[in-house]
C-alpha cells in the first residue's frame, strides 16, 4: 500500500521546477492514494486558486485535499472573517471532511484552518472535536489491521526542531482521541520540513508524519514531498527533496505498526525507543504553547 503526501506548494510562490518533478514522480509511480495537506495558494487569491485546481486535474486519483490557512483570502479581511472559504469550495471543493476507503486503507480529512479566531494570530490551527469524533468514529469501524489515516493542515501538537509551530487549539485533545481510537498516521503540513513523530498517547504507534513544501517558501529543507510505504508490519516514510536537478532522499522513517496480522513477512519490530533514534532533529511532540 502506498500513500503520496504533498502540502505547502504555495502557487503564487511555487517552485515550477520541484512542483513539476513531484507531479512526474506522481504520475510515473501512481499510489493507492494522494493527499495534500493544505497550503495550495499563497494569498488565497482567485488566480493562485485557479493554478492549483489545473495542477490537482493532473494528479492520479484517488485523491484527497485539506485547506490550510493560507488558502483563506489573507488580505480581504471581511471576506477572510466572513466567508474564508468561498474560494477554495468554488475552485477546490468542500473544505470540510472528505474521506476514501477502500480494502486495506481508510482516510479522512479535518479541516484546522481558521480564517478568524479570537487571538492575534488567526492562522494558527484549531480543532472541532465533534468532527475529530465523527472522522475517528468513521475510521475506526474497520478491521484494526487496516491502515487509518487522518489529514489535516496543523500538526496537532508541537513538534521540536520545527522553525514554525501549529498552536492548535484542542489539538493535543485531538491527538489523544485519535492515539487511544488506534488511528495509525496524523499527515499534517504547515511547517515545511517533514517529520516523524511517534506521539505520547495510548501504546505509542500513532504517528505524527509531516511534510516539507513544493514552494520557494523553504525553511531549511530543501522543496519536497513524502511517501509512505504501508506494510503489515510497518509504515516507512521518505521525505524526498528536490535538489534543482534531481529528486533525492532526503530521510527515510521506519515506524512499527501495531497489529501486524499472524504470519505477517517477517521485518525488523523496532521499539519506540529505536524510533525516537532513528527520527533524531524534530523528535518529540510536545504541548502547543
Amino acid at each position: 500500500m502506498r500513500v503520496i503526501q504533498l502540502s505547502d506548494i504555495h502557487f503564487g510562490a511555487e517552485d515550477a521546477a520541484a512542483l513539476e518533478a513531484a507531479t512526474a514522480y506522481i504520475t510515473d509511480n501512481p499510489p493507492d492514494l494522494v493527499m495534500v495537506t493544505g497550503d495550495l495558494t499563497l494569498n488565497g487569491l482567485p488566480r493562485e486558486f485557479r493554478s492549483a485546481e489545473r495542477w490537482l486535474a493532473r494528479i492520479p486519483r484517488p485523491l484527497l485535499v485539506t485547506p490550510g490557512n493560507h488558502d483563506t483570502p489573507y488580505w480581504n479581511l471581511p471576506l477572510r472573517a466572513m466567508q474564508p472559504f468561498k474560494r477554495y469550495r468554488r475552485f477546490i471543493g468542500p473544505p470540510s471532511a472528505s474521506r476514501y476507503d477502500t480494502a486495506g486503507l481508510h482516510a479522512r480529512t479535518l479541516n484546522t484552518s481558521r480564517g478568524a479566531q479570537p487571538r492575534f494570530d488567526w492562522s494558527k490551527g484549531a480543532v472541532s472535536l465533534q468532527l475529530a469524533g465523527a472522522a475517528v468514529d468513521a475510521i475506526t469501524a474497520f478491521p484494526a489491521d487496516e491502515i487509518r489515516i487522518i489529514g489535516c493542515h496543523h500538526p496537532l501538537m508541537e513538534i521540536t526542531g520545527t522553525p514554525v509551530t501549529g498552536g492548535v487549539h484542542r489539538g493535543q485533545t485531538a491527538a489523544k482521541l485519535f492515539c487511544d481510537r488506534g488511528v495509525d498516521v496524523i499527515l499534517t503540513g504547515h511547517v515545511h520540513n517533514p517529520f516523524a513523530v511517534a506521539l505520547p498517547f495510548g501504546d505509542g504507534q500513532t504517528y505524527a508524519v509531516g511534510a516539507g513544501t513544493l514552494s520557494v517558501r523553504t525553511r531549511g529543507t530543501p522543496p519536497g514531498f513524502n511517501v509512505l510505504d504501508i506494510s503489515p508490519a510497518c509504515v516507512g516514510v521518505t521525505a524526498y527533496c528536490w535538489t534543482a536537478t534531481a529528486l533525492e532522499v532526503h530521510r527515510v522513517w521506519r515506524l512499527p505498526r501495531r497489529a501486524a496480522p499472524e504470519g505477517a513477512a517477517p521485518e525488523p519490530k523496532l521499539s519506540r525507543a529505536e524510533v525516537v533514534v532513528q527520527i533524531e532533529g524534530p523528535g518529540v511532540a510536545t504541548e502547543p504553547a
